[in-house]
């Protein structure tokens, strides 16, 4: 495909974000316009943006990554992210969590929890700990679009990392969370048709029936380097041996990380609080498994499958043709699909990104300027969104920095990593809010600093996938881990510290207990 019609579909596509942004500026009237839209986003609208935002270019780029080289046992995290992230998501918490944030006039999940727990030190906290660690996901994100963008069209990556990034800010911050809403839905569109056309054409180019590719897939087993069977690698249709490094790092890190963590996200639980009643909300469950089983199910069959593509056209598998597995995914599309279908995938891929980035950097706004800074702003006009607005530029500079010190193989570790941070730290007090009556603030409080310590100690001196890079606990004992007996080292620290913060938020509880 010409530069020149490239160019034309993005510059569309762009113009067609702007009025999208424009129309969410136009329906902005106040703060609870641009926090929460009013409670009164259609449910098909709040469905889409909810399954945009959650699967993001790390779900394409570096989940399929992981899928080729892995195989098809990250499927489970499809089969998690529609039971917990949609079904059990939707009913068990949205229909509550929808009925205290009005409550309690909520817009944001630190004041979902500051004012059912009554502590202003709880909303501060919360707001803390999203707007210090959510940026680390947010680089994650923009690394997979940029990764895609400079492997597929040969742009700098720091051209194509500044545009997509200018491109978001202008429409989030301009039309608060109508625009990303809007956006949301029409990228969501853009996925969902994207994603499954590739499904599609890998059948149609292979000239193989579904049944067929797993057989020949089960058959190259024999194919797994060692350095993969050293680690419990089985084949790409099989699971990694039970208990090996490889499992470990699949089960607790990847699957349990992000398939549990999925509940406690922020720009996730105040989707819930936008829609009028139940009945609209529950509405938005067919549309949300239908919308996670296409794409993410999708990516991931794609992924394990394209060693069979990489087997046929070049003689070696996935991971042996590239040593970094974010680039595993980019390189197929560039390989296998038509030329004419690279700037719509690129529209896959620039909505996956804007999409979760949006969301992103509204959230972070939020906490900063609606949480942390309630006042600023606000002396002569009670409405003013400026705090929030100012919150989104800061959000977005950090998080375009710390995208540059990330390194090769970490879109997929880096989404598990945070999901896991919150659900240690937010989920036990976030689920407790919707059904224990008895719970405390005091074990609110304790819970949260208890997710928040286990999570970075564990991190810093436990899991050596953290601990090693970082090289904290070398420095300061001598050794990459304190404890080095397998499988302590490759246990992921959302298995440490969500028990603890559970069972702190109940001991606690009981002993404040009025």
């Amino acid at each position: 495909m010409s530069t020149l019609l490239l160019g034309i579909i993005v510059i569309i596509y762009v113009f067609i974000l702007a009025w999208l942004g424009w129309l969410g500026y136009r329906q902005t009237k106040n703060s609870s316009d641009y926090l929460l839209g009013d409670r009164k986003i259609n449910p098909m609208i709040m469905a889409l943006s909810y399954g945009a935002t959650f699967i993001s270019t790390s779900a394409i780029v570096g989940f399929g990554g992981v899928a080729a080289t892995f195989g098809m046992g990250i499927q489970w995290l499809c089969a998690l992210n529609m039971f917990v992230g949609v079904i059990i998501a939707f009913l068990f918490f949205g229909g509550r969590t929808r009925a205290l944030g009005v409550k309690h006039d909520a817009h944001t999940f630190p004041q979902l929890m500051g004012y059912y727990y009554d502590s202003l030190l709880i909303k501060r906290i919360c707001a803390a700990v999203i707007f210090i660690s959510m940026p680390i996901y947010a680089a994650v994100v923009m690394k997979g679009g940029a990764v895609f963008i400079e492997q597929v069209f040969n742009l700098d990556i720091n051209i194509a990392l500044f545009i997509f990034t200018v491109v978001v800010a202008i429409y989030v911050i301009s039309g608060g969370i109508k625009g990303v809403l809007y956006t949301d839905a029409l990228q969501g569109m853009i996925m969902f048709a994207s994603l499954l056309f590739i499904l599609v054409w890998f059948y149609k180019i292979m000239d193989i029936g579904f049944l067929e590719a797993n057989r020949k897939l089960t058959d190259i087993a024999y194919l797994v380097p060692d350095r993969l069977k050293d680690l419990g690698h089985q084949g790409w249709t099989a699971m990694p041996v039970t208990g090996s490094p490889q499992w470990y790092t699949l089960v607790t890190s990847l699957i349990m990380g992000v398939g549990i963590g999925c509940l406690a996200q922020p720009q996730l639980v105040v989707r819930f609080m936008m829609v009028e009643n139940n009945k609209q909300l529950n509405r938005g469950i067919l549309i949300g498994c239908i919308f996670i089983f296409f794409t993410v199910g999708s990516i991931y069959h794609i992924g394990a499958l394209s060693n069979l593509f990489f087997l046929k056209t070049e003689g070696m598998i996935a991971s042996e043709l590239v040593s970094d597995i974010d680039r595993i995914i980019p390189l197929y599309i560039d390989k296998a699909m038509p030329g004419w279908f690279g700037a719509i995938f690129m529209l896959c891929m620039m909505s996956a990104s804007m999409s979760t980035l949006s969301a992103q950097f509204h959230t972070m706004g939020a906490a900063f300027g609606a949480d942390a800074f309630p006042k600023l702003g606000r002396s002569k006009n009670p409405n003013s969104t400026i705090a929030v607005r100012i919150g989104v530029v800061v959000a977005i500079i950090v998080s375009y920095a710390i995208c540059y010190t990330l390194s090769a193989n970490v879109i997929a570790r880096g989404t598990a990593l945070f999901m896991g941070v919150c659900a240690a730290t937010f989920l036990p007090v976030y689920f407790c809010s919707l059904y224990c009556k008895w719970v405390t603030k005091e074990g609110a409080l304790a819970s949260i600093c208890t997710g928040i310590f286990a999570s970075v100690f564990a991190m810093l001196f436990l899991h050596k996938a953290e601990a090693i890079p970082i090289g904290l606990c070398r420095s300061l004992f001598g050794c990459d881990v304190l404890i080095e007996s397998y499988p302590w080292p490759m246990i992921d620290p959302l298995l440490f510290a969500l028990p603890l913060s559970i069972t702190t938020i109940i001991l606690v509880s009981l002993l404040t207990r009025k």
